[in-house]
């Protein structure tokens, strides 16, 4: 176990000016808290905050975290409260421990809810202070690495908690040696036997290579000197993860991997950085498309390098990564390299968040998954912001636009403005019109065309990649409907307050909304559109002394319903009463303009409506009006629960080109060409066939049942004269149910 000075000393190593005394006093502090206290493995409790503070050394944090780390678990595991800390350490050391021991118990295998709070919780204390999740790595990386003192029964939950959660969170942060340890102990825990054949074959052709990796690195170093550069070469091969990884996205056996080996070239200057390109390029054979340039246009986590990939010597197939030393701290280190700065005084301090693009990049996303989400889908789509590789987008102006990899136009859209994504209707991907569902790639510039007439389609949510763009269209759509169902709900309740001869006004239904345990009025107005408050119930609330008619009184010849369409005798019986001539305008009415309109409206399943027809609706609770015409066989199904029929009249333009559903069976002789009749017939009049079922009813005959669009009753009865006046054709009728 470290002692008091061998800490202090790794820290003076690169912060001469560590204040030794407040080191000191955590250290023997933290030692007498924790006591007797021993870990699963049998060592003290208090090796564990040792080894976590000694991470953080190797990062080279503040004396501030350094302290939180040694004391991260003695508000949660010993007697010592926060108050005693802030006392004997100060505020900003109290409230990282606080914040530490806030989301000790993060559990991904306990019921979704509260996985998702945890995680919460977890993020809103990292964005409180980038420290937080500093110390957390590191204390994860302990446990990681000592997983095999851990009951064999927690082994696995914990890895697969770390490649969950942990890992991607340190890659978000630009920290990829952390984020590459993470994932391989969470690999061996979790995947052993792929573990161990990837070693052992990385094993093999290491022995059959030889000093290849040594043989590289001299003859790049060479030629670097030869052209003035000065460089420092690493290389290695890659980690067992990162090779299957690659083997499980690309479906690839061991043998077809061609790029096991990885390379760093760290030169001086930016300037240098090019010119190595240049060398690598003509001294070896470049692979076509493996080029990428993050020094131009940085990682969201601040990363920058010149990626390239080369068939090297042996045509063994190599990757470069070429930076500053800068650059290469950045990588290693990522957000942890930017958290001291010097003070005048030379003493170290916190480095303002805004100075790195990684820690503004973890505040966005905090506010993006904030927004009102269930906590289920606050787990959903913060992994889905964890777990991406990137590509890089840009707007007509110029704007960088980073993005998931198999991101959409839609995703861009959001990315833009969520104002923008909600009124998309098209877009263009490097002056081409294309769908809003292309995959998006490397360097494309996309322009997101727009209308305010346009609201987003609920099947985006399962297009969209990215967190933010689907809770946006999961957001819009509720919305949506939410309005359908209060507009039909305030039709219906002016409609029945008009019949129970009551006034109706906003003022009123709001004097009202408490009786219906609602908080504002257009809660009441959606619950009446969903059939969750019955108008009855309304006009009650609005009017107590208000007495509804008997159930009898409305039994007794023409219902109120459907006006003189149907009638409703004694017994519930339904009786259908189809009136000669036009039926007359019904001003009370709900006018019915589609299934695009401002209410939730569907058709008949089975034979739809089309203007024209004398139609009724029925409510479902949840689903809004469905329109039947009155001819239907279904409404007998709906003879019991007259409070669900609705009086609903057509308010359609005549020269609206809206189209609706309705449906044809076709009898047609059966010889070749006859369907190709048929449709020919349909077309020739404007209508589209939506669907079509063709059933044999004998060797002479074949008949056909036809789902086709019209734009009201004139255009169907043409459609089947037309039909009707083809030879093939033997009879046309339209089918209701």
């Amino acid at each position: 176990m470290m002692r008091q000075y061998e800490l202090v000393e790794r820290v003076r190593r690169y912060n001469p000016n560590t204040d030794e005394a407040l080191l000191d006093r955590a250290y023997v502090y933290a030692m007498r808290a924790h006591g007797n206290q021993v870990r699963a493995s049998g060592d003290p409790y208090f090796s564990h905050p040792l080894e976590v503070a000694a991470i953080l050394t190797d990062l080279k944090l503040d004396d501030a975290t350094i302290v939180a780390a040694l004391l991260h678990d003695t508000i949660e595991d010993t007697d010592a409260t926060k108050a005693e800390i802030e006392r004997l350490f100060g505020h900003q050391i109290a409230t990282l421990v606080e914040g530490l021991t806030k989301i000790k118990k993060l559990d991904l295998v306990s019921k979704q809810a509260k996985q998702a709070e945890n995680l919460r919780k977890l993020l809103l204390a990292i964005a409180d202070d980038v420290r937080v999740l500093l110390v957390k790595l590191a204390d994860r990386l302990h446990n990681m690495r000592t997983l095999k003192w851990v009951p064999p029964e927690k082994r696995d939950r914990v890895a697969q908690e770390t490649l969950d959660i942990y890992a991607p969170l340190a890659a978000r942060m630009g920290m990829q040696d952390m984020r590459e340890e993470l994932e391989d102990l969470s690999f061996r825990q979790l995947s052993p036997e792929a573990y161990e054949s990837i070693t052992t074959r990385v094993s093999e052709l290491r022995q059959h290579n030889g000093p290849l990796v040594q043989e590289i690195e001299r003859d790049l170093r060479e030629a670097l000197v030869q052209r003035g550069i000065e460089a420092e070469v690493k290389g290695r091969e890659k980690l067992p993860y990162s090779i299957w990884g690659k083997m499980e996205r690309k479906a690839i056996g061991f043998e077809q991997l061609s790029d096991l080996y990885g390379f760093r070239v760290i030169v001086a200057s930016m300037e240098d950085c090019y010119r190595a390109l240049g060398v690598v390029h003509t001294k070896w054979a470049i692979v076509p498309g493996r080029f990428k340039d993050y020094i131009s246009t940085p990682k969201p986590n601040d990363y920058r390098s010149l990626h390239t990939t080369v068939v090297g010597p042996r045509r063994q197939r190599v990757e470069l990564q070429i930076r500053t030393r800068d650059m290469d701290e950045i990588a290693e280190y990522g957000i942890a390299a930017h958290a001291l700065y010097k003070e005048p005084s030379g003493a170290p301090g916190v480095m303002l968040s805004s100075e790195t693009r990684a820690y503004a990049w973890l505040r966005k996303t905090i506010e993006n998954l904030s927004q009102g989400l269930s906590p289920e889908e606050f787990l959903e789509h913060t992994k889905l912001e964890l777990f991406h590789d990137q590509v890089f987008c840009f707007t007509p102006k110029g704007r960088l636009i980073a993005l998931p990899r198999k991101a959409t136009p839609i995703d861009f859209a959001y990315a833009v403005h969520t104002d923008v994504g909600n009124t998309a209707v098209g877009c263009k991907i490097n002056g081409s019109v294309a769908p809003l569902v292309s995959e998006l790639k490397n360097g494309d510039e996309v322009e997101i065309i727009t209308s305010k007439a346009q609201t987003p389609p609920g099947a985006w949510e399962t297009i969209a990649v990215t967190g933010k763009a689907r809770a946006a269209v999961r957001r819009a759509t509720r919305a949506a409907v939410r309005a359908q169902y209060s507009g039909l709900g305030r039709t219906m309740a002016e409609r029945a307050f008009a019949k129970a001869g009551k006034s109706f006004s906003e003022e009123i239904i709001g004097r009202a909304v408490p009786r219906l345990a609602r908080s504002v009025a257009e809660d009441v107005f959606a619950a009446v559109g969903r059939g969750e408050i019955k108008t009855e119930d309304l006009i009650r609330a609005a009017y107590p002394e208000w007495v509804p008619p008997r159930p009898e009184d409305r039994m007794n010849g023409a219902a109120a319903t459907a006006e003189g369409w149907f009638e409703l005798k004694r017994g519930h019986n339904l009786k259908f009463k189809i009136p000669e001539g036009e039926p007359q305008e019904r001003l009370d009415a709900i006018p019915i303009r589609g299934i695009n309109g401002e209410l939730p409206v569907r058709f008949a399943p089975d034979g739809g409506a089309v203007p024209g027809d004398r139609i009724v609706g029925i409510l479902t609770p949840g689903e809004g009006i469905t329109i039947y015409p009155i001819q239907s066989q279904s409404l007998q199904s709906f003879e019991d629960a007259p409070e669900r029929w609705l009086d609903v009249r057509w308010d359609v333009d005549e020269l609206s080109d809206g189209r609706f559903p309705a449906r044809i069976l076709v009898t047609a002789r059966n010889e070749p060409g006859s369907l190709a009749q048929v449709a020919s017939a349909v077309g020739d009049r404007g209508g589209n066939i939506e669907g079509l079922q063709m059933r044999s009813r004998s060797a002479d005959f074949t008949e056909m049942v036809i789902d086709i669009e019209v734009f009201d009753l004139r255009h169907l009865n043409g459609i089947i004269a037309d039909l009707k006046a083809r030879d093939v054709v033997s009879s046309v009728e339209r089918v209701n149910d």
